[in-house]
């Protein structure tokens, strides 16, 4: 079952998906896969390489940033921020919950500028709480205004 929250016009964040539900996902105007969950997190999850092959197969394109429990880096930050700068339609990202893509969302967007505050409302309004990265987002668009 599908649960895609809408964060942006464009921007979706899910729980762990199903490789079966991506032609659907595709069939809705998705162009776009990240893959915000390390392989093996849970012995019943699908690897990388499965999710992969159903999003390319339903025409959709892929990438891997996986978030484990060290937290984000800036490497992984600017790989979220480069991949939804490049995306030509709509974006799905998804981990277990949906809390690690869209934290790491809030903080790609912060690194581009964008307003922490209307980006926590946008998170929450998704039902998700961006708290655990504020003070990163904050520091993020100060770096970004200069």
């Amino acid at each position: 079952m599908t649960d895609y929250r809408q964060l942006t016009d464009t921007i979706f964040a899910s729980p762990q998906i199903d490789p079966a539900e991506l032609a659907d996902a595709a069939a809705q105007g998705f162009t776009l896969v990240i893959n915000n969950r390390p392989d093996g997190e849970d012995p019943a999850q699908p690897d990388s390489a499965e999710v992969e092959q159903a999003a390319r197969a339903a025409g959709m394109d892929y990438l891997a940033i996986p978030i484990t429990r060290a937290g984000f880096s800036e490497a992984q930050v600017s790989a979220m921020a480069e991949a939804l700068g490049k995306a030509s339609g709509k974006v799905l990202a998804f981990c277990r919950t949906g809390t690690r893509s869209t934290l790491l969302w809030a903080l790609a967007r912060s690194q581009a500028g964008d307003d922490p505050e209307a980006t926590a409302r946008a998170a929450a309004a998704a039902g998700y709480d961006v708290a655990p990265v504020r003070p990163a987002m904050d520091m993020l668009a100060g770096k970004a205004a200069g």
